[in-house]
């Protein structure tokens, strides 16, 4: 199959077979996305920071 060919059908499917959501709904699920991210990355983060600390105590020790 030719490259090329292959490009255009691809294109021509994304633009006539597939269905998408609402522009709105897009933006919706884009900011809903984001805010799971920061707190997930800030959770991750304080865990972290958390068992950083208590390894630095631990280790004093010695």
């Amino acid at each position: 199959m030719n490259l090329v060919k292959y490009i255009k059908d691809s294109f021509e499917e994304l633009r006539n077979k597939v269905s998408w959501i609402p522009w709105a709904e897009a933006q919706k699920s884009t900011v809903v996305v984001a805010i799971f991210t920061v707190l997930f990355a800030l959770a991750v983060f304080a865990v972290d920071k958390f068992f950083q600390t208590g390894l630095s105590e631990y280790f004093k020790l010695f």
